[in-house]
């Protein structure tokens, strides 16, 4: 399986979703002129990795920041991830960041997926 490396910027955070050595990471900022577009490639890398998954997924987000229009495609790629068997959510926030914190807690109660909670 292909591996989806997108590099972040200003904007748009870093994606890597490497299915042989099990990196599942999405960090940075999330802000892109056209949420949609920009997240396609990977809810369709996660429907094609959800056919043949890993035994277990730690899948990681690292957002420091994102606006309203990525918060609705980030719950589509955590539906995404919903059903594949094994999975669990690593949520990171500064530790100083509530408002991280609550969209972890909030996206948590949305899907069926364990979510783990650490600061950094």
């Amino acid at each position: 399986m292909e591996i989806l490396n997108l590099e972040g910027s200003e904007d748009t955070p870093k994606i890597m979703l490497d299915k042989k050595n099990g990196i599942f990471e999405i960090s940075g900022r999330s802000l892109p002129e056209d949420s949609a577009e920009f997240y396609r490639p990977v809810i369709d890398w996660i429907t094609s990795y959800g056919k043949d998954p890993n035994p277990s997924t730690e899948f990681t987000l690292k957002l420091e920041y994102f606006n309203t229009a990525s918060s609705k495609l980030i719950l589509d790629v955590l539906s995404a991830l919903e059903d594949i068997k094994g999975m669990k959510i690593v949520w990171y926030f500064h530790e100083d960041d509530e408002d991280m914190e609550e969209a972890g807690q909030e996206f948590s109660e949305l899907v069926e997926i364990p979510f783990e909670f650490k600061t950094y």
